[in-house]
């Protein structure tokens, strides 16, 4: 008797298997950003795509059309992953937001030091990425941008910090209730533009939203990241063309 396989289980285990067979990269050295696309033909985006991320918000147009962001965070339990390359935030998906008429749920968020994304060329001391997905597979990613502050640490911050993994592969489960709203800034006026994903395989058609006001960061918990990753960003990519909007 022959026996056939789940799709979803074959899916999965196709997913787990090109995983597994990856090439390695990093932010510098041999496997550093220059040549991610060298790597593996699965990262060739990396080096051939035209619409890149992250850039430079630079000479963005209005856009009265443009509406708010919905968001409908819920508080959660959150797992850190040292992933080696950074930290990044596991969390269940039930917050979400709702862009251009589409919901996305949240799945992660993660930290960069310095900012992946700029502002006329100026570059804030560390960017929290929160990545979202649609029903169809679509993402939508939020970047707020941080700068130090001499004043009191960031209340959201400081319940994540406590229980930052320090080892590479190592992960922390955080029971308190985190809310992700907590990072994002009160006035939430946005840049927008077609991109990318940050990292290998750099996959195109991602939909960002950088928030034009950035949130501060003490200088204690700034250090407590740099302590563990010094930089964690891609350089900025060309837009090739492409047109960043702002809402009102």
């Amino acid at each position: 008797m022959r026996l056939f396989a789940p799709a979803a289980f074959l899916l999965g285990l196709s997913t787990f298997c090109a995983a597994q067979n990856s090439a390695n990269w990093n932010y510098q050295g041999k496997t550093g950003p220059l040549v991610w696309g060298k790597l593996d033909p699965a990262y060739q985006a990396c080096s051939k795509g035209h619409e890149q991320s992250p850039v430079d918000m630079r000479g963005a147009r209005l856009d009265k059309a443009l509406a708010p962001i919905e968001f409908h965070y819920i508080g959660g339990p959150v797992t850190l992953e040292n992933t080696g390359r950074g930290i990044v935030a596991h969390v269940d998906p039930v917050s979400s937001i709702v862009a251009g008429g589409t919901r996305y749920k949240l799945i992660q968020y993660e930290f960069h030091r310095p900012s992946e994304h700029a502002v006329i060329g100026k570059l804030s001391d560390m960017e929290i990425d929160l990545v979202h997905r649609s029903d169809d597979g679509k993402e939508a990613i939020i970047a707020v941008l941080l700068n130090e502050d001499i004043g009191e640490p960031n209340a959201a911050i400081a319940t994540l910090w406590q229980n930052l993994p320090a080892a590479a592969g190592a992960s922390e489960k955080i029971t308190d209730m985190v809310n992700p709203g907590g990072l994002l800034p009160a006035d939430r006026g946005y840049w927008t533009y077609t991109g990318s994903e940050l990292t290998p395989p750099c996959a195109e058609g991602v939909r960002w939203f950088v928030f034009e006001n950035p949130i501060t960061v003490s200088r204690s918990q700034l250090r407590a990241f740099e302590n563990l990753f010094r930089m964690n960003t891609r350089p900025l990519q060309d837009l090739h063309g492409r047109r960043i909007e702002a809402n009102e």
